[in-house]
Formats: C-alpha cells, structure tokens, sequence
C-alpha cells in the first residue's frame, strides 16, 4: 500500500525532528511486520441509528510474516480510560502470539471475535504457543464523527485489514482506525515512525505507530512551539450534541523493535512512550486512555511448549538510546498522523478539520523552528 504523493509528513513539511529514520519511516522498517487498514466512509447528514454516518474502520499489525511464531512483548499504560484485550496473557506469558488489531470503542468484541475465526481459518490455533486464541485488540473513540452505536465494523473488515497487511510505506491518517479520530482538536488518526539506533557495533531499529485520538488544543506544541496557542480557531464544529467534544482523549501506541529484548526490557521500552506524546503536549488526563504495546522480532521460535530454548538479550546498559528512540518515534508519529490526516465532516455535519500547513510552517517560521 502507498500513500497518495498530496499526503505529506511532518518533516515535508519542515518539522525539526531528531534522530535517524529507516527506509520507510514507519512501523513497516521493522523486518517482517506489517500493517493493513479497512477504512468504512458512508452517508452524509443526520445522524440514524444504525444507518450512520459511517466514520470508522479497524488497523491490523502483524509482529511476524510467520505469525505462528510467537514474539516477545509487554504492555504498559499511563491513564487507564481505555480498553485493550490480551494483556493479561501477555503479561503472565511473556509472549504475543497474534496480531494488534486497533479500532473504534465499541467495535472491540467484534474485532476480537473475528481475529479467533481468523486464526482458526489460517491454521494458526493448533501450532506451537496457540491452542487458544486470547486477541490483543486495543481502541479509541470515535463518536464524536461516527455513528458508534451502529456497529458498523463486522468480521469481514476484520478480514480485509489482516489480509491488506503489507509491508513498505503504511497508510496514515483518515484511515483504519483512526477513521474518525481527533488530536487535539484537529482531525487525527493513524502516524509512524522508526528511528535506527547504533549500539556498540550494530544497528537496531525502533519503530511506533499510534492511533491519535487525544489532547486540548491549547496544549498542542510541536518542536517545542505552543502550536495550539497560536492557532486557536478551526475548532471542531458540533451540531445536535450527543457527546461534547472537549474530553481529553485516548492515545494507542504500538512500538516495535528488532532488538533483542525481554519481555521486562519491552516494557521498559514501552513505559517511554509517554514522554513521546508529553512532546507533543499530550498529558494523559482524566478522560484519556493512553496504552502502549511493544515487542521485539529478535529471537525467532523462543516459544516450545516442551524445549528448553536459548534467547539473546541486549544488556540494560545499552538500553539508553533505544529509550531515546522511542520517545522520538512516538513524537513524529503522532505529528505524521496530524499532518496526514484531513478535515472530516461526520454525524448531524459535525466537523473537525485538519491542521492547515502553512500556518503550521507559518508558525514554526515566526518561532525560528522551521527546518527548511
């Protein structure tokens, strides 16, 4: 999948960012991860239960080309306000044995039943590590632009998000799941970003996508720049409330590595996403479920259900820069969704529109903070 050349990033745009990216600049740098999107955009005008509007859709990353065998991996959260299935496992276990599918609150159930019967169809619950299938499936709300209610995600969007995974450039945006998302009170959505990290004498790579979904407008900044402060119009239109669009949000972060790490090391990894979306002025309020996932592609076939299995871990001395990567990638991907996302009009005209980029690029220039 490709992104339409009319769609650019945050450093397009001049962003200053730090670090070194991979090819890709996404989540897809990771050797055999890939992502896929189903997006469902129908009907205009009053909101009908059940008949929508329809602004919403569901992500699926796949860790492994293989998916029967299983990764390392850990969860962590900053504010609780959210969902997300799996955990428990993952925390007891160690291990990720399936996909991440990202999608609309009250899509979750669907979303989770649909990857067992897709496991099941593919093989994949009678192999090694997966005589059961317990889905990691995480969400964000969507209501203030989607006809939530309606349950408009079924199994077979499920089905074509898993098979549109792919590697190479991902989608970001107005797309998957993050269809009818809002940051900071401009249209979010789906961003990633990697960085490679030099350790001793290899490289790694860090990789995040996040579903944005979350933030004020007044705290928005970007590269150190009080952005919401100085464009303060463009606020979301609502018509007929149903839920006011002031609640602080929720943020999914999925971070990916091809470092040897442990499942505590992965959650070291994924406790430092905050601090990507405290750059970006995200503070994890009352309202917010900021939930993070992280796991490593490094040693393959870990899993036996009877052998005794030998692994590599990087030590927690060398740790630092893959902290530091994190937080970097965090930060471009929450940017890269806001820069690609556009403005969207849902339920009963309700509208939120996109950040505009000149007077980003505006902005950035008056605060000496434009990079080209």
């Amino acid at each position: 999948m490709t992104n339409s050349t009319t769609k650019p990033r945050a450093r397009d745009l001049g962003i200053p960012l730090q670090g070194k990216t991979g090819k890709y600049n996404a989540l897809t740098d990771i050797d055999g991860v890939t992502v896929g999107h189903e997006t469902i955009i129908l009907g205009e005008g009053q909101l009908e239960l059940g008949n929508g509007p329809i602004r919403t859709g569901v992500t699926a990353i796949l860790p492994r080309a293989d998916q029967n065998d299983p990764v390392f991996a850990a969860w962590s959260c900053l504010n609780g306000n959210g969902e997300i299935t799996g955990t428990t496992w993952v925390d007891e276990s160690g291990f990720l044995s399936g996909p991440i599918m990202i999608t609309s609150t009250h899509s979750v159930g669907v979303v989770h039943n649909a990857v067992i019967e897709w496991s099941q169809r593919s093989h994949r619950l009678n192999s090694v590590g997966n005589p059961w299938s317990l889905p990691v499936v995480a969400e964000t709300y969507d209501g203030f632009l989607n006809d939530i209610n309606g349950f408009h995600v079924g199994k077979e969007h499920v089905f074509k998000a898993l098979k549109n995974a792919s590697t190479g450039t991902v989608k970001e945006g107005n797309v998957g799941g993050g269809t009818g998302m809002i940051c900071h009170k401009f249209k979010g959505g789906i961003g990633t970003s990697s960085r490679i990290v030099r350790l001793e004498d290899s490289d790694y790579t860090v990789a995040a996508l996040v579903q944005a979904n979350y933030g004020l407008r007044e705290q928005l900044t970007i590269s150190g720049v009080p952005v919401g402060m100085e464009i303060t119009d463009l606020m979301p239109i609502e018509n007929n409330p149903i839920i006011q669009c002031d609640e602080q949000g929720s943020i999914i972060v999925v971070i990916a590595t091809d470092a040897p790490l442990l499942p505590h090391q992965l959650r070291r990894l994924a406790k430092r996403a905050p601090l990507g979306i405290a750059k970006v002025g995200g503070v994890g309020g009352n309202g917010s479920g900021d939930i993070f996932v992280s796991f490593s592609v490094a040693n393959p076939h870990a899993m036996s259900d009877s052998e005794v299995r030998a692994v590599r871990m990087l030590p927690n001395e060398l740790m630092t820069g893959l902290f530091q990567a994190t937080i970097q990638a965090v930060e471009e991907s929450i940017l890269n969704a806001l820069i690609a996302a556009k403005t969207m009009r849902g339920i009963n005209g309700n509208t939120v529109y996109a950040i505009p980029h000149e007077r980003l690029r505006k902005v950035l220039r008056n605060y000496n903070r434009l990079a080209n």
